[in-house]
């Protein structure tokens, strides 16, 4: 039986890899994400609620709304999970154990590759898609709409959700592929087909969740979605000034990072993080409360 969103939420980490490069460049954000862990205090959190009897009709009320399928809301965490499990973990004992310190990960480099950049390009252009489906899923937008989302990403992105999406652009764009990682992607979308595509094992993972009868559909739902973000992906590396040096600066504030190679630095955040899992459950989890919160003050 899949988990109720009071278990995801109290089994989330309150300190582990994920939440320390979370934590490494939430200056970009300030203010945007804290990591709410715990059902109930997260609805303490977030409405403001104090009253022991209220908070509990809250969360009763959260359990039913996020196992009834209209909302959408299990369909947008099992994406979330989706993008994150295509990726393959490493190290794990050797990374449970290092749990809760700085993290030197010089010793396990050789258990990593970096991704060449068609892979790093698509897995890329795959989380912008699935990111769109989910939010539509979300706000109860019939089909998937990249003019919808990003409507929504420039106007009233916010918290975990705004969160996801900056490291999005410095952990798997900047930080891997560059400063000119966006025109890389572009280049590297404009030239696949579709073996490039059905040969990756992040989209075989998303396949049926992306619109399209076809995988040329598909393919092209991909590209129509990564080119209508790129707008706001510019304007965030412009007003940021963020750099591959200034991630990786940023990083060895929380890990410490024992190499200079940001291929591998790149690499060892990819296959040992699950930061799209992570802040998409605080994402729905804020959702459905506040659905919660509204039916049960009616």
């Amino acid at each position: 039986m899949d988990k109720s969103i009071v278990q995801l939420v109290d089994e989330l980490p309150t300190d582990n890899i994920t939440v320390k490069v979370l934590n490494a460049i939430d200056y970009l954000m300030p203010g945007q994400w804290t990591n709410l862990v715990g059902f109930e205090n997260s609805i303490r959190s977030i409405t403001g609620e104090t009253d022991a009897q209220v908070i509990q009709k809250i969360r009763d009320r959260a359990v039913v709304l996020y196992h009834d399928p209209k909302y959408g809301y299990q369909s947008a965490v099992q994406l979330y999970q989706t993008i994150d499990t295509a990726d393959v973990a490493i190290g794990t004992a050797a990374l449970a154990n290092k749990i809760g310190e700085k993290i030197s990960f010089l010793s396990i480099l050789s258990n990593i590759t970096p991704k060449p950049e068609v892979l790093q390009s698509f897995d890329l252009v795959l989380k912008i898609a699935v990111e769109i489906i989910a939010f539509c899923k979300l706000n109860g937008i019939p089909q998937p709409n990249p003019q919808a989302f990003v409507n929504a990403l420039n106007n009233n992105y916010q918290d975990a959700a705004l969160m996801r999406m900056v490291a999005l652009v410095c952990l798997d764009g900047m930080l891997p592929l560059g400063p000119n990682f966006l025109s890389k992607i572009h280049q590297t979308i404009a030239q696949a087909d579709t073996n490039i595509l059905t040969q990756n094992p992040v989209f075989s993972s998303l396949s049926n969740f992306i619109p399209g009868g076809t995988t040329s559909d598909k393919l092209g739902f991909i590209t129509q979605g990564f080119d209508a973000v790129q707008g706001w992906i510019n304007n965030l590396v412009t007003k940021t000034g963020i750099t591959p040096e200034s991630i990786s600066n940023a990083l060895g504030n929380y890990i410490q990072i024992a190499d200079d190679n940001l291929d591998f630095v790149a690499a060892f955040i990819d296959q040992s993080t699950n930061y799209y899992q992570h802040t998409g459950i605080q994402t729905v989890a804020r959702k459905v409360i506040l659905q919660a919160q509204d039916s049960v003050l009616c």
